[in-house]
Formats: C-alpha cells, structure tokens, sequence
C-alpha cells in the first residue's frame, strides 16, 4: 500500500478532494468505507467538510491510480503520459507529485491528453524554453455545441478574471488583454455538434474552453464556459476536450527533435459523432 499525507488547502468535500487527486467515485467510498482515509489523525468514513490545514493521511495501491495515465514515452530527461479526465496536472494532488515528476505545462483537470513532464531541473530549463519559443506545437480535438464548419485562425483578446477563476474574451483589445490565437479546422459535422481540431498559435489559460465559447460553440461537458442545460441534454459533466498531438521542433532535446506523438480520446468514435 502506498502512503500520502497532505494538508488541505482549500475547503471541500472530502469525496471532492479524493477525487481531484486521481481516485473515481467508487474508489473514494472504498477507501472510505475500509478505513483507508485518516483525518486529523482519526479514521474517516464521512464525505465530511474539509477545513484549511487539515491532515489527510489515506492509503492506496498504487495501481488503483494506474487508469489515470498512461505512459507513453519516457528517457532520463523526459516523460510524456496520456492524462485522463479527472485529475490535475500539476500540485500534491497531481500527476507530477504521483509520478516524482516536473510539469512544464498544463492541463485542466478535466481535460484529457499528451503532457510533457521533466526528469531533471536541466530538461525543465530546456522544454520551458521550448514551449516559450513555440517549438512544442499543441493539437486538441474538442466536441463542440452546434454546427461550426470553418478552418482558419482566428484572433482574440483575453483578459484574466481572477476573482471567479476564468478568462473573458473580447473581439478587441482592452486594458490589460493579452492576444490569442487560436487555429479551428473542422473534422465533422451533423445537426447538434462538430468535431474539430484545435491548434494553440497562444497557449493561455483557458483559451480553446473560452474561445469557443466566445464564438459561439462551447465545448459539450464544460461546465464552466458552457451551459448547464445543454450539457445535460448530451449527458456530459466533463469537457469533450483532449490534447491529441504533440509536435516536437528542434529543443536542445535530441530525444524528442522531430519527434510526434499522438492518441485520439475514444470519445471521438462514440456518441453523436
């Protein structure tokens, strides 16, 4: 069994926790109902309320985590996974604390896909700068609201709201935009969604989940940037987003120059599409 202390920094629910950290539902009502899960140094088998500060202690094993990614590329500098939905991408509750590993990128907790991790402090330097200077190129494929049938770049500005956790976009530039840019190829289509294919030319927070949105076609399952209701009418609480491609230029890496890696989300074969 394997061992995780953590202390809480944010207040929720203790089924929420467990889950941010990789666990499905039913693996948090397991580990709770055996006893696997400590609180302030007591057993706990409640979805009781997390305080800041508190001491979680739980116990697992380690392959009950093992369906949350899957390696797919790996030397002494680098390490790429597949990320399912689900799980964050970086922090204690994390891939790179699960896996003893550096994020030099992001993806959102419920988005899945190809992340780059490094090894070492000198393959962080190097792929930080890499993706800095755009010579790591990004692809996604996203289910989407509505009929969008399009393959051109298309611009924006956005602007980070802290205060509520999201970005706004805004066709023209105001106090405090930064521009994005952001590639839409579509693959297919019929008479509730498309499928396409998403280039970050920017890769800001949030981007492809607001863009989308801003132009008129959010992504099906995001509950942040989509609606509620539209949502539940295609039964998705998670975003149909996956990071599918990665293209590697030339990085002070010679594993990865030239290298391409790619998987498509088994979604894209499912469901309306």
């Amino acid at each position: 069994m394997v061992k995780k202390e953590i202390i809480v920094e944010k207040s929720e629910k203790m089924h929420s926790f467990l889950q941010n950290y990789g666990f499905s539902f039913v693996d948090v009502n397991k580990m709770l109902r055996n006893k696997d899960v400590k609180l302030n140094g007591k057993p706990c088998k409640e979805n009781v309320l997390l305080q800041v500060g508190d001491e979680i202690v739980f116990y697992y094993k380690e392959e009950a985590l093992a369906k949350k990614y899957e390696k797919i590329y790996e030397t002494d500098d680098v390490l790429i996974v597949y990320k399912s939905a689900g799980i964050e991408s970086a922090g204690e509750n994390g891939l790179e604390a699960v896996l003893g590993v550096i994020a030099v990128h992001r993806l959102d907790r419920n988005t899945e896909g190809l992340m780059v991790f490094a090894k070492n402090q000198g393959a962080k330097d190097k792929l930080e700068k890499a993706f800095k200077k755009q010579f790591i190129h990004k692809f996604y494929v996203a289910e989407v609201v509505g009929k969008f049938e399009t393959d051109k770049v298309y611009g924006a500005f956005l602007v980070k709201d802290r205060v509520n956790s999201m970005v706004k976009i805004y066709q023209n530039e105001i106090n405090g935009a930064v521009p994005i840019k952001t590639r839409v190829r579509t693959l297919k289509v019929n008479e509730q969604s498309s499928l396409l294919e998403l280039e970050l030319l920017t890769g800001k927070t949030h981007q492809i989940r607001a863009h989308l949105a801003f132009l008129g076609h959010p992504i099906i399952g995001d509950g942040k940037y989509g609606k509620n209701e539209i949502n539940k009418k295609f039964k998705q609480n998670r975003q149909k987003l996956c990071c599918f491609r990665l293209e590697f230029d030339n990085l002070g890496l010679d594993s990865l120059n030239g290298k391409v890696f790619k998987k498509n989300p088994k979604w894209v074969f499912e469901g309306l599409i």
